[in-house]
């Protein structure tokens, strides 16, 4: 068994799709990125990276490569299911956290989780996600960006 954990942090800018988990969120701002910038997916991927000891998610998904751009992090999750089979491993678990004041993520977690585990091909009750606030208190309380948390187990394929 294998752990991996991971953080992501995005600014929040007027003029994007607020894209979390997979879900396009109705906001008046969205998070910046070379990709579609969803702060939820690049931590669960690069913990997934990272518990294979396959460095980072940069280092397969540069953010200077046109390829990426604008991508769906839906897509990124695909190849890094893809990786994960390659090297003959499963997920075993995950469990997420966002932090971002507005808006509440409470009406959309269930949609992550299923796009979650739909592009890692495991179970919905083997992804967690969380959310919370920053009261307030910091970038992500003045609603200036989002930070995302991921810890995952994988395993070798029996």
């Amino acid at each position: 068994m294998r752990i991996g954990q991971s953080k992501d942090i995005h600014r929040l800018v007027e003029g994007r799709d607020l894209i979390i988990g997979g879900v396009k969120i109705p906001y008046e701002k969205g998070l910046l990125g070379h990709s579609d910038a969803d702060v939820l997916l690049h931590a669960v991927i690069e913990s997934l990276i990272g518990a294979m000891g396959l460095k980072d998610i940069g280092t397969h998904f540069p953010d200077n490569d046109p390829a990426y751009k604008g991508i769906s992090s839906l897509a990124l999750l695909d190849k890094t299911y893809e990786m994960l089979e390659e090297n003959g491993y499963e997920v075993v678990n995950i469990d997420s956290l966002i932090n971002i004041e507005k808006p509440k993520m409470a009406p959309y977690i269930d949609q992550m989780r299923k796009n979650i585990a739909k592009g890692l091909h495991c179970d919905i009750s083997q992804i967690n996600v969380k959310a919370t606030r920053g009261e307030g208190m910091g970038f992500v309380g003045r609603g200036e960006g989002a930070i995302a948390y991921a810890v995952c187990l994988i395993d070798k394929k029996q």
